[in-house]
């Protein structure tokens, strides 16, 4: 007997008419939708992913509670936004470092959103210490960096200068400059919507634990 789907189409159907009517009446009114098509599955994702999660790293932590667990709020702070919008037409669902203050820490992340789903995982936006830190430790170990950045088309910002204090002749300079350490695997609606969820998930985050491995390291945490 094979196993359900976690998630199911209801999900996008939810998540483009949230797009459409992104107020808080509308909202009020999908609450219970919202509870059923997000929150629900989210959790049983988050709880089938904790065990693998373990065999990576056990100082990752796979959170299943409804609010400030892994699964990120669908508020948005619409003190920092321009358009005022109060709720996000995304799903976000993180894996994080148990010491990790923020979600600039390394971490594995699921992101779900229709025709726009991926599984991404590094390290994004890290404040200036943070930065010096990966920075420091491509110098000195530049050979085990390269041959983990060969793997991925990293994503992210990055400087046109090389960073302060850093040999613009060394030979990761172009890393040197990012901003980001983050790589990311795309999925598709089809795949989400899939009995097969956790296993893809688990894969992608399997081909990207070397990235995050080495920028938790170099931040000073356990992995």
């Amino acid at each position: 007997m094979s196993e359900a789907p976690i998630f199911n189409p209801d999900l996008f159907d939810f998540l483009r008419q949230l797009k459409r009517h992104n107020n808080r009446e509308w909202f009020a009114k999908n609450k219970t939708r919202y509870q059923r098509t997000v929150v629900e599955p989210a959790m049983t994702f988050i709880s089938g992913f904790a065990p693998h999660l373990a065999k990576f790293s056990p100082h990752f932590v796979a959170d299943a509670r409804p609010t400030r667990g892994s699964l990120f709020r669908i508020y948005r702070d619409t003190r920092f936004s321009q358009d005022g919008l109060p709720f996000k037409t995304h799903v976000g669902i993180r894996f994080s470092h148990e010491n990790g203050k923020d979600v600039h820490a390394p971490i594995f992340y699921l992101h779900l959103e229709p025709e726009g789903c991926f599984v991404a995982a590094g390290v994004w936006h890290p404040d200036n210490q943070a930065l010096t830190k990966i920075r420091t430790a491509i110098v000195s170990q530049p050979e085990q960096w390269s041959k983990i950045a060969s793997k991925y088309e990293l994503e992210g910002s990055r400087l046109t200068r090389p960073p302060k204090g850093f040999d613009a002749r060394h030979p990761c300079i172009d890393d040197l400059k990012r901003k980001d350490f983050v790589a990311s695997v795309e999925l598709n609606d089809e795949q989400v919507c899939s009995p097969k969820l956790i296993r893809d998930f688990t894969s992608a985050c399997r081909t990207m634990k070397p990235l995050v491995e080495f920028t938790a390291k170099a931040l000073g945490l356990k992995f």
